[in-house]
């Protein structure tokens, strides 16, 4: 290993470190989804409520409303599916809905709404996510103006739309500056053998429907700085050939390699699950969302677990900061529907009955008595705004 091989990490961690502080003091709700930990300790503390019976299947894990949105298909169709599995374990079904619950509160105290419209956004989301289960009777709910316009979004949405956005200039290379940062050679050595592994291979042509041929060709790296929760870990990017032909430039993708690392959400007690993150991670996305899922592959790069998926133009997220107070309640029914639909595809018909028949005897109808989820969301409510400002007090103090 070379001195700038040795150098350039422990720089890039510091700096992560400190860019990871100054994203979470942007605002309450950044805070809320960027401090996962908190979030699940919080839940096993005294203080938390008494869920439901829940069944154990895949969860996200960290279902917040940013790891939400369209993604697309090997086949091209876009669905609007979870997108982030970092957290996700075989675990109660109950902390997804706590979590998008914890962000969409935020989100609405964020957009100065009246209690009342948060309390009507938690009794919309358990309509939402019971509407998923074919068993019941609750109308699937439409989607909201606000979903509408990012899904159109995503729909016209082709190759140059994305390599505008990652590749500005007119070269084949990633513009290092803020968001691209330059790789150690040991870095990039690791990545170019990566790519000729036969499952990276396989999974790079197959959105082509092509057969794997090792003509897999990277033509520039570099470390993403993205994210939050995931700040830290390794991270790149890497454009690449698929098919030889660099002059053609047809079959050129972008790749997202991602370290894996082990879940802050508890699992539920006696399943089994892969030992390996990445592993996990991959399962976790085949369960959850298929569309996503069968994009992926896990791998070891520079002796860590990584996924590695190949970025779409139409695998987009939501980013619902703020929430008017007519569209609240539709945003909220409708993302919780699509959790439900990710659970419920897990469950049997007696599984998803028990379910469902659970949910309903443990939460009333009315807003004068709070259900379980109302409570886990007021209590997270109050712990991470307290929490926030100690956070932004501290980043203060270190800056003087």
């Amino acid at each position: 290993m070379s001195a700038n091989d040795a150098v350039v990490p422990a720089r890039r961690q510091r700096a992560l470190i400190e860019r990871r502080k100054t994203k979470m003091a942007r605002s309450a709700h950044a805070y809320a989804r960027g401090n996962t930990t908190r979030f699940y300790e919080w839940l096993a503390s005294p203080a938390a409520p008494k869920l439901p019976d829940g069944p154990a299947v895949w969860i996200c894990g960290d279902c917040h409303i940013g790891n939400i949105g369209p993604v697309a298909d090997d086949q091209a169709r876009v669905h609007i599916q979870i997108r982030d599995f970092d957290q996700s374990v075989i675990g109660h079904p109950a902390h997804d809905l706590i979590r998008l619950a914890l962000s969409l509160a935020m989100a609405a105290r964020g957009s100065d709404l009246p209690g009342i419209t948060t309390a009507h956004m938690m009794e919309g989301m358990l309509d939402g996510y019971e509407a998923a289960f074919p068993d019941n009777d609750e109308a699937e709910p439409a989607m909201p103006a606000t979903i509408k316009l990012v899904m159109k979004r995503a729909l016209r949405r082709s190759w140059k739309s994305l390599a505008r956005e990652r590749l500005p200039g007119s070269e084949l290379v990633f513009p290092l500056g803020k968001e691209f940062w330059p790789l150690t050679a040991a870095e990039r050595r690791a990545i170019r053998h990566l790519l000729r592994e036969p499952r990276t291979d396989a999974l790079v042509t197959q959105l082509r429907h092509r057969e794997p041929q090792g003509k897999v060709q990277l033509l520039d790296a570099a470390y993403w700085r993205k994210g939050c929760s995931s700040l830290g870990k390794l991270r790149f990017a890497a454009l690449v050939d698929v098919d030889g032909n660099v002059v053609e430039g047809d079959d050129l993708c972008l790749i997202d390699i991602k370290e894996a690392g082990a879940p802050m959400a508890p699992r539920a007690v006696g399943v089994r699950m892969p030992r390996d993150p990445a592993e996990r991670v991959v399962m976790a996305a085949r369960h959850l969302s298929p569309a996503l899922g069968e994009r992926m592959c896990a791998t070891r790069l520079l002796g860590k677990p990584v996924f590695v998926r190949e970025l779409l133009p139409q695998d987009l997220k939501f980013d619902i900061a703020r929430l008017k107070r007519k569209q609240a309640h539709q945003v909220a029914t409708y993302l919780a529907h699509v959790i439900g639909q990710a659970h419920s595809r897990q469950m049997d018909a007696a599984t998803r009955k028990a379910w469902c028949a659970e949910l309903r005897r443990s939460h009333s109808r009315t807003l004068d008595a709070p259900s379980w989820l109302w409570t886990a969301v007021t209590g997270l409510l109050s712990v991470h705004e307290k929490d926030y400002l100690d956070h932004c007090r501290r980043c203060v103090g270190s800056k003087e």
